[in-house]
């Protein structure tokens, strides 16, 4: 199986560079520095109109752990139907116990209401107690992926795990590095995991197009330059699956 770049966007224009660099799909978030929550109708139904690879489109109503009040349960359940009737092709979802097991019967209702869209279960895992019972219980509420860093900092850190875990899931379900996949490791994660697809975003500063610029007013957080961009760089992107292909093997290496 071909080598497949899963890009996380924050935004349209970054969905596009995606696309535009070679990515097999894009995991399409908002907010990016609080780890994704679910962009706005208006931006999925933009990506959905200019994007011919696959979308697939975070459901996370907040920032934070992954502990959902029944409120917040209800804003996901209506956030994959309106992705549905977008025409999204699979959802990004993750839910957890208060004791850090996975909410199975929350995280199986939702991949019955997703369908036929696929189901990714997110990074929430990485904090879970048990590894092994984890993906167990995933795969058993029907999942079709699981993104992971190995339960690390980074996916490299946990490349030893995301091997244990790619053997045990076997055919049943797709496991995908993620966290920390830069183009000067991708050559290792694939050699030491043996996965076929990698999740990263591929992102790189852009100059503001702004001549005016009050300095004196921030509106973002501390050490944050609002006159700087940060995009997925199609460049970029094409690089890094350059590099992981040539580690599978489906391409040779420059000069060989």
């Amino acid at each position: 199986m071909s080598i497949l770049l899963e890009i996380c966007a924050g935004s349209v224009t970054s969905c596009l560079a995606a696309q535009d660099g070679g990515a097999g799909r894009v995991e399409f978030c908002d907010n990016l520095l609080e780890g994704g929550t679910t962009p706005s109708y208006g931006a999925i139904a933009s990506a959905r109109d200019k994007l011919w690879i696959l979308l697939n489109v975070i459901i996370r109503p907040r920032g934070g752990d992954f502990l959902y009040s029944d409120v917040e349960f209800e804003v996901m359940e209506r956030d994959i139907l309106a992705c549905k009737k977008i025409g999204v092709d699979g959802v990004v979802i993750g839910l957890l116990t208060a004791d850090g097991e996975i909410d199975v019967a929350r995280t199986q209702r939702l991949v019955e209401l997703a369908a036929p869209m696929q189901v990714t279960f997110h990074r929430a895992f990485d904090v879970a107690r048990d590894p092994l019972k984890a993906l167990e219980d995933i795969i058993a509420t029907g999942c079709n992926r699981l993104l992971t860093s190995g339960q690390e900092a980074n996916a490299l850190e946990g490349a030893d795990l995301i091997a244990q875990l790619r053997a045990a899931a076997g055919d049943r379900l797709v496991v995908m590095p993620g966290a920390g996949v830069r183009v000067n490791n991708i050559a290792e994660l694939v050699t030491r995991t043996g996965c076929v697809e990698y999740h990263t975003s591929g992102r790189a500063p852009f100059a503001s197009g702004m001549r005016y610029r009050n300095e004196r007013v921030k509106m973002g957080g501390p050490g944050q330059d609002e006159y700087s961009i940060v995009e997925t760089s199609a460049e970029l992107v094409r690089q890094i699956l350059t590099n992981a292909r040539t580690a599978a093997g489906e391409i040779d290496a420059p000069g060989a």
